[in-house]
Formats: structure tokens, C-alpha cells, sequence
């Protein structure tokens, strides 16, 4: 059976994260991940994560204001990008969390941007030891983030390479490369070793898998099939409510997946 990780970003929003937890629970999902939990009291968050025995997979580091999309590839943002990684860590910390996805910002083109990023990756690099967890940066697609510093796999696996720590990896997000190029399996596979998370959302409405241009429940097996070990992480936006939405998950569940 497919492991299953359920996106509190988008799923169940109208609860609070804790209760959140515990329903994706209930729905059968075997770990979460969140975006931005800094406005919760992260022992609850720990509490909830205890009861049910889920784990937390990721959060992501504070994105500015949402044009930005992130920090740390902002030249002239260093002080707050770091501050916003030290913080990320910190709370990664006290809830049990695995990774920390450092969200690079709306720096396509912009003049230093690359050797911004690569010093703030690093320097998230040293705290991810110190913390024993893992630095994740995710390639967003042009079409939703236009001006995101990196919108390919080819992309950031250059990123991953020249910043040459092992704690960096990619969290590939199948409905973003979809949008950038499609060919989701073989550019899988031509990044298995740098690749430390996957998502998936239906392309192109980035709602529930059980419509759109990828059969996901084809894809994800082979996925699996190609050496992957980890969990698949289901970020997507609810035509309606999550509840009302799970019906791919059952269907999955009844194939077997």
C-alpha cells in the first residue's frame, strides 16, 4: 500500500492544525506535512502528532509577503531569510519534524539571486545537521509563480549539485512538473538520488487526483516501482470540502495502492 501524507495546508484548513492532524488520521492517512505553522502553539501541533502517530514530513520557511513567494534567493534579504530559516528550524524542532522546505522567492532573472540562494541553502544546511532534519526546495511552475527563482526539476537538481551538501534534496511536486514539461517518470527517475519528498495534485486544476492529465494511480506505483521509499504527499485544493473529496483515496486504497 501506497504511504500517504496529507497536505494540512490545503486539506481541512478550517480546523485548527491540531484537529487537522487528527482527521487526517481518521481518513487514513499515514503522515502530514504543513506549510506555515507559526501562528499555532507548536506543542498542541506535538501533542496531536503524538496521539495519533503521525509524522510531520515538512514545513515550509515564511515566504514575505505572498508576491514573494519566499526568501532566499532575494539579494539584499539575507538578514531575514536567515532569521526565517533559524525560525523554521526552530519550530521544525519542537513539533518533530523531518524537513524544512526553504522557499526560494520571486527571483527569476534578478542579478545575484543565484549566489544568494546557494549561501542561504548552505547556511540552512548547518542548521538541518544541527538539527538532525533535512533541507528541502521545491521548483513551482511558471503558469502559478511566474517569477519563482527555479520552475524545473533540471533546475534544481543544479541548485542540489552546486550546493553540494548531502542534507539538500528536491521535493518534486508532480502537478508543478507536469505544467513544466510533463514526462514525470523518466524525470523522476533521472533525479532519484537528490529527490527527498513527492507531491501530486491533478494537472492542470490542482485539485483532487482523480482527474486532469495524469493517472496517478498508475504514476505512483511506478514511482515506488523506480526505488522511491518515502512518502507521497497529496497537496491539493478541494473542489469542495476535504471530506467530500476523498473518494480517490478510497479508490486507491480499494486498488490496492
Amino acid at each position: 500500500m501506497l504511504p500517504l501524507s496529507a497536505n494540512l495546508g490545503f486539506l481541512w484548513t478550517e480546523l485548527a492544525l491540531p484537529d487537522a492532524v487528527r482527521r487526517a488520521k481518521a481518513a487514513g492517512f499515514e503522515a502530514v506535512e504543513c506549510h506555515w505553522p507559526y501562528e499555532v502553539d507548536a506543542d498542541a501541533v506535538r501533542a496531536a502528532l503524538d496521539e495519533t502517530g503521525l509524522p510531520m514530513l515538512a514545513l515550509n520557511t515564511r515566504r514575505g509577503n505572498p508576491s514573494e513567494n519566499g526568501l532566499a534567493a532575494l539579494p539584499g534579504r539575507e538578514a531575514e531569510a536567515r532569521a526565517a530559516i533559524d525560525e523554521a528550524f526552530r519550530t521544525g524542532a519542537r513539533i518533530g519534524a523531518r524537513n524544512v522546505h526553504v522557499m526560494a522567492g520571486a527571483a527569476k532573472g534578478v542579478a545575484g539571486a543565484a549566489e544568494t540562494f546557494l549561501e542561504n541553502l548552505r547556511y540552512a544546511a548547518v542548521q538541518a545537521g544541527e538539527f538532525g532534519m533535512g533541507v528541502l526546495i521545491e521548483p513551482l511552475n511558471r503558469r502559478d509563480a511566474p517569477n519563482y527563482f527555479h520552475g524545473t526539476v533540471e533546475a534544481a537538481a543544479e541548485i542540489v549539485r552546486a550546493v553540494g551538501r548531502p542534507e539538500i534534496r528536491i521535493m518534486f511536486d508532480c502537478y508543478h512538473q507536469q505544467i513544466m514539461g510533463g514526462d514525470l517518470l523518466r524525470r523522476f527517475e533521472a533525479h532519484r538520488d537528490i529527490i527527498g519528498h513527492v507531491q501530486f495534485a491533478a494537472a492542470p486544476s490542482r485539485a483532487e487526483p482523480d482527474e486532469g492529465e495524469v493517472a496517478f494511480d498508475r504514476l505512483l506505483p511506478a514511482i515506488r516501482a523506480a526505488g522511491y521509499d518515502g512518502f507521497f504527499g497529496a497537496e491539493y485544493k478541494p473542489r469542495a470540502t476535504t471530506d467530500e473529496g476523498l473518494g480517490w483515496m478510497r479508490a486507491y486504497r480499494g486498488g490496492g495502492l
